[in-house]
């Protein structure tokens, strides 16, 4: 991949301008701004591939959004319906991603504390713990333990006031009560809602082991007070790799402190898979594994288990840091991670949100600024969590290519560079373009759901020139039938011009 990563020289990076008399129709089309505008020839104009591709499908051109130019060289470029607000998918990721490295910092790290409201008396604390959500994206049960343990070398041993969970960071601090499920699959890690408190991403992995007479399953953490019932599972003859295929969604009830898990569905035989769900509430989850882990510590709590705020002058006896934000984008954009997406959103808000004011529209006020500050028309621009999990969602290929070359150009291009997935290598496009002319010299946000297919960053063509590539696909049939119309378009971008 001749794109690079690092050190780049901004400075030095030829624009192609084409020539205004040639061009005259593109400047009433760019809403008074050049970008990501370079070079792009009238709409009418589909490549014979992509019209191949479409025909296949039986798709027309009103379905794509396309926007394709170089950032260097003299190549011509390629627009269809470029102001056309489509739903983007994942490729919204590039937008949060960009804003947040320039608005939070590549160094912002999310962090999660442990407080008191009075210094503990002869390793007695007389009222609660409060464990302080921060948006802290790698508190997970090891690093938990780790606060935990903070907590026993300073002294303390008995807590007597309980356990008390603050997410109030964010405004509503649970906005994952009452949310209608995106769709069929809840228990699945890219549906999770986030909170301040992002504990083990709000997960627990499951274990299920067949033999040829039954399901059995087992949590890790192993948690008191959890019953797990496989009674009702049946076993098919699938291989094991096509155990969704059987897969319903467990059914879950608390009485009393105990809460049981009751699994349905099929299960191949002969079979072992551990599943990260979400399947329990996770203010039962975090009381739960917060007593066994300060048990196994040596410590006492008792008390009731609360959500509420972090009293004023309350002491800080330990802290978790996560890592920096520019170390967490590369993992939220190479695996296209949803709720860790939706979390670094929140951070955007929570940073300018005003007194009473929702947290999410803080996150939208922020990107627009961020847009009317870049000199980018947000016309059209919709943002609900910035993940693109989303049906309300809307960007155009035009505004998303002129963040690209936004980003290109501007001082976090190593990091954004560093965090999109090249093509036939790693990440969401490990499989993809794999001995074809792109592999390798790509980098491109992959964006699916149940009407949509999109690709969008940065190709090199045959003669090392970098373009700016969007193309987004809305159609009811997009993920079964659209995905090698985007394909085509990439490969006729990388191909010679």
């Amino acid at each position: 991949m001749q794109i690079p990563s690092s050190g780049l020289n901004h400075h030095e990076v030829p624009v192609y301008a084409a020539p205004i008399a040639r061009y005259r129709w593109l400047l009433a089309l760019c809403l008074g701004t050049l970008t990501a505008c370079a070079s792009a020839p009238p709409q009418a104009f589909v490549p014979p591939p992509v019209r191949a591709a479409l025909d296949k499908a039986g798709m027309g051109t009103e379905t794509l959004g396309v926007v394709a130019y170089p950032l260097t060289g003299k190549a011509t470029g390629l627009a269809i319906n470029p102001q056309q607000a489509q739903q983007p998918g994942s490729t919204m990721k590039i937008v949060t991603t960009l804003v947040a490295l320039e608005r939070l910092g590549t160094n912002a790290r999310g962090r999660t504390d442990l407080l008191v409201a009075a210094p503990p008396q002869a390793g007695t604390v007389h009222g609660p713990l409060y464990l302080r959500g921060g948006a802290d994206s790698d508190l997970d049960w090891d690093s938990l333990w780790g606060l935990l343990r903070q907590l026993r070398e300073q002294g303390v041993q008995d807590i007597r006031g309980g356990l008390v969970v603050d997410r109030q960071l964010f405004n509503p601090p649970r906005l994952d009560v009452g949310a209608a499920p995106f769709d069929a699959s809840p228990e699945f890690q890219y549906n999770l809602i986030p909170d301040a408190l992002y504990l083990n991403s709000g997960l627990l992995s499951y274990v299920l082991t067949s033999d040829d007479k039954g399901v059995s399953v087992r949590t890790s953490p192993a948690l008191k007070n959890l019953d797990l019932d496989t009674s009702a599972m049946l076993l098919n003859d699938n291989s094991c790799a096509q155990w969704e295929d059987g897969w319903a969604l467990p059914q879950t009830s608390t009485e009393g402190e105990r809460t049981r898990i009751r699994f349905l569905g099929q299960f191949p035989k002969n079979c072992s898979q551990t599943l990260e769900l979400h399947l329990l509430d996770r203010q039962w989850l975090t009381a739960a594994v917060v007593r066994q882990l300060w048990e196994q510590l040596g410590g006492r709590i008792s008390g009731p288990d609360l959500e509420a705020a972090t009293p004023a002058g309350a002491v800080l006896l330990a802290t978790h840091l996560g890592r920096p934000f520019a170390e967490v984008a590369r993992g939220m954009m190479k695996r296209s991670d949803n709720p860790l997406t939706r979390l670094t959103y929140l951070r955007l808000g929570a940073q300018k949100v005003a007194p009473g004011e929702p947290t999410l529209a803080a996150s939208a006020r922020v990107v627009n600024e961020w847009f009317s500050a870049k000199g980018i028309p947000s016309a059209g621009l919709v943002m609900d969590n910035g993940s693109g999990l989303s049906r309300s969602e809307r960007i155009s290929a035009q505004q998303l290519a002129a963040v690209l070359e936004n980003a290109y150009r501007g001082p976090f291009a190593p990091e954004l560079l560093g965090s999109l997935p090249v093509a036939g290598v790693d990440g969401t496009l490990g499989r993809r373009f794999k001995d074809t002319p792109v592999q390798g010299r790509a980098r491109l946000k992959t964006g699916t759901l149940r009407n949509v297919v999109a690709l969008a960053g940065y190709v090199q063509d045959q003669e090392n020139n970098t373009w700016v590539v969007v193309t987004m696909l809305n159609h009811d049939e997009a993920p079964a039938k659209g995905r090698p119309v985007i394909d085509s378009i990439i490969q006729w971008v990388a191909g010679p011009h």
